[in-house]
């Protein structure tokens, strides 16, 4: 979709950051706590599952679909959509085995059984439904068994039975599914996919609202900021059971794992919690590994969800931190690239002094339907958030952070303007641009800060 078209929204004005200052209370190093450890799933577990009796079930109005990996049994009326849940399921297989570490040949007789009906009393009319099993507001798993209700779209049925598939992979070949945010966020990451002539792939970001009917979890994330209850990873951390039952912290916890999957900097030890997921310590030994930069990511998160939408692009909005030097007599000098999110000028501005920031360079905006270009100034036949897309953004990021990243609220430089800022500390800078949309820039522009001498 043409950049115009795609972000047409993005003129009605500038966006309202209060969204995280209902949480300015939270400390800046929130104390570690043990995450809740989710109930128990053992491969012997008590729960007496029945066996499936296909005449029971034929008499009950279910049919029978078989894949290699999934048995699923239905009550729906045929439909493309439907028959191709198996291969869908058994496409998903290999790329579960490639994120778990598992070997796909060695566990190729993995299997699981499903049932997709129009609600519970279905279930249990086919007598595949134990009493035992707590009511659900969707879909539920339980080892070799899951259970999904009907969907309002092709794609979120899909997605649920993925989803479901999941804690079935995970429960089975893994042991169990970690705490809660872990065990739904991973769930959400890879049954959030792409299905296109019989090609699955999972953990997809949706480019737009289209890909994925019905699903709504950034919505969920951009009501939320609205409403000033948007969470820091210290409240995603702590879901419990009890909050599980409502849609809202299904979206956090998709949102965490997404950032982390996807952040150069904390993918890799992201992924090194898949062997932990049996430790009733998970969480506080991931708290652990991220320590060192706990700060910075606090002001990451803050930022992805401020500027959360489809098609953002954690990669390349990922904030370039480094400390600023002071400027030297003969002033400073800073390269900014125009493909990437927040970067650190390496220059440190003092409290009460006056700057002016100078901007110069020609570089890309966009690529289609021709190449955008663009200076510092940005272009007027386009805003974003209430600014010309491209024009060149400033950020003073103190030396003692706050409970809210001063990256938050960024002031226009555009060719030239003069900072005076309230706190020391390091000049971020960035072109004012989607972080959806930063693939298509290219180039560079140069910014010059001087201090100017009092009077």
């Amino acid at each position: 979709m043409e950049r115009a078209e795609r972000n047409a929204w993005d003129a009605t004005g500038a966006i309202d950051r209060r969204g995280f200052l209902a949480l300015a209370s939270w400390a800046v190093a929130a104390p570690i706590r043990a995450a809740e450890s989710p109930p128990e799933i053992p491969a012997d577990s008590p729960l007496r599952l029945p066996a499936v009796d296909e005449a029971v079930l034929r008499a009950a109005g279910f049919r029978k679909l078989a894949g290699t990996h999934l048995t699923l049994f239905t009550d729906l009326p045929a439909a493309p959509e439907i028959e191709e849940l198996p291969q869908a399921f058994d496409l998903a297989f290999p790329q579960w085995c490639e994120y778990f570490h598992v070997d796909a040949a060695r566990h190729s007789d993995w299997r699981v059984t499903g049932f997709l009906g129009k609600d519970r009393s279905r279930f249990e009319q086919a007598r595949v439904l134990p009493a035992d099993v707590p009511d659900f507001h969707s879909g539920f798993s339980w080892n070799h068994r899951l259970w999904c209700y009907e969907q309002a779209s092709d794609y979120y049925r899909r997605h649920l039975l993925l989803h479901e598939g999941t804690h079935s992979f995970m429960n089975t070949l893994l042991g169990h599914c970690g705490p809660p945010w872990y065990m739904e966020g991973v769930a959400e990451l890879l049954a959030t996919h792409h299905w296109q002539d019989g090609r699955l792939t999972l953990n997809y970001f949706p480019a737009e609202k289209a890909d994925t009917p019905m699903w709504g979890r950034i919505k969920v994330i951009k009501d939320d900021y609205s409403a000033q209850r948007a969470k820091p990873l210290e409240m995603v951390f702590e879901y419990r059971w009890p909050a599980l039952s409502e849609v809202e912290p299904y979206a956090w916890c998709w949102a965490a794992a997404a950032f982390f999957d996807r952040h150069p900097r904390y993918r890799e030890r992201f992924r090194q919690l898949v062997p932990l997921v049996r430790q009733k310590d998970f969480t506080a030994r991931f708290r652990q590994m991220l320590a060192d930069d706990w700060a910075e990511l606090r002001e990451e998160w803050q930022v992805f969800v401020t500027d959360l939408e489809y098609g953002y692009d954690v990669a390349r909005a990922a904030v370039e931190f480094a400390p600023g030097q002071a400027i030297p007599p003969t002033g400073g000098r800073a390269t900014i690239e125009a493909a990437r999110g927040w970067q650190s000028s390496g220059l440190r501005l003092d409290a009460g002094k006056t700057y002016r920031l100078r901007a110069a360079g020609r570089y890309q905006i966009a690529d289609r339907p021709q190449t955008w270009w663009c200076e510092p100034g940005g272009v007027s036949i386009r805003y974003y958030r209430g600014r010309p897309l491209g024009i060149l953004l400033a950020a003073v990021r103190p030396d003692e952070a706050g409970p809210l990243s001063a990256l938050l609220d960024p002031m226009a430089v555009g060719l030239e303007t003069m900072i005076k800022p309230l706190s020391s500390g390091t000049l971020y800078l960035r072109i004012n641009d989607s972080a959806a949309e930063l693939a298509d820039n290219a180039g560079t522009l140069a910014v010059a800060v001087d201090e100017v001498p009092a009077p």
